[in-house]
C-alpha cells in the first residue's frame, strides 16, 4: 500500500506535538527509508533521535488515508541522507475515517463536575469517545440540561502504560433513551480542548483501534 515517493506525515508523541512531513525514498521489508522530515509549522528540518516513537499517516492514490505506529531505527548516508523507520506491515494499517476524529466504542470511567456548583459531581462511564467528544451513560435522576457546560475528567488506560487522566470542558448536546430506563445516554462535545489533551485522546483512540483490529473486532 505504501509506495516510493509517497508523502508521509509524522507526529511526535508527548505534551509538545510536532507535525512533520517527509517522503518515502526506499523500502526494504519492514524498514522504511525517508528523507529528512520538515517541521510543517517552521519549515525547518527536524532532528529525530533513534528510538523516537511516532504516529505516521499517508494518503493513497485512491485518496484513502491510513495511519500506523512507527519508530526511528537509524540514519543512513547514501546519495541523500535518510532516516530509517519501522513498518508494522500492511495488515496493521488503520484506515482513517472521513469524520474529523475516529470514534471508538469503549467503556471508560469519567467524573462529571459542574462549572458553577449547579449540581453535585458524579461518576459515569462512556459508551464511545473521540478527540472531539464522547457519549456518557448517566442515571436519569441527574439534573442536567441540553447545552449545559460541564467539566469532564477521563481515565485513559493505555496499553502497557500507566493510566492517564485528562480534563476537558464539554457541552451537553442531547439526551438519548437506552434499554435501561434508569439511565440516559448523553453525547458531549469537547470545547476549547488543549492541544496536548487532544493528542492524548487521538493516541488513545488510535491504540484502541489497533487492539480491536488485532482481535478481529474491526473489519475493513
Amino acid at each position: 500500500m505504501l509506495n516510493i515517493g509517497d508523502v508521509i506525515q509524522l507526529e511526535t508523541k508527548g505534551n509538545v506535538v510536532e507535525k512533520l512531513k517527509c517522503k518515502l525514498v526506499e523500502r526494504k521489508g519492514n524498514q522504511l527509508y525517508i528523507d529528512y522530515p520538515i517541521n510543517i509549522d517552521t519549515g525547518r528540518s527536524a532532528f529525530l533521535m533513534i528510538g523516537t516513537e511516532l504516529v505516521a499517516s499517508y494518503i493513497t492514490k485512491d485518496q484513502i488515508a491510513y495511519r500506523f505506529q512507527t519508530e526511528v531505527t537509524g540514519r543512513v548516508k547514501d546519495n541523500i541522507p535518510m532516516i530509517s523507520l519501522t513498518y508494522p506491515g500492511d495488515e496493521m494499517l488503520v484506515k482513517i475515517q472521513r469524520r474529523e476524529y475516529v470514534r471508538i466504542d469503549t467503556s471508560l470511567d469519567v467524573a462529571i463536575h459542574p462549572i458553577s456548583n449547579e449540581f453535585e459531581p458524579f461518576t459515569a462511564v462512556t459508551s464511545d469517545i473521540s478527540a472531539g467528544g464522547a457519549a456518557i451513560l448517566v442515571q436519569r435522576k441527574n439534573k442536567l440540561t441540553v447545552n449545559q457546560e460541564v467539566m469532564v475528567w477521563i481515565s485513559l488506560p493505555f496499553y502497557n502504560e500507566q493510566i492517564q487522566h485528562v480534563k476537558v470542558r464539554a457541552k451537553i448536546i442531547r439526551f438519548l433513551d437506552v434499554d435501561n430506563e434508569l439511565f440516559v445516554k448523553i453525547p458531549l462535545q469537547f470545547l476549547n480542548i488543549e492541544e496536548n489533551v487532544r493528542q492524548t485522546l487521538i493516541r488513545f483512540c488510535f491504540q484502541k483501534q489497533i487492539q480491536m483490529k488485532r482481535k478481529g473486532l474491526i473489519v475493513e
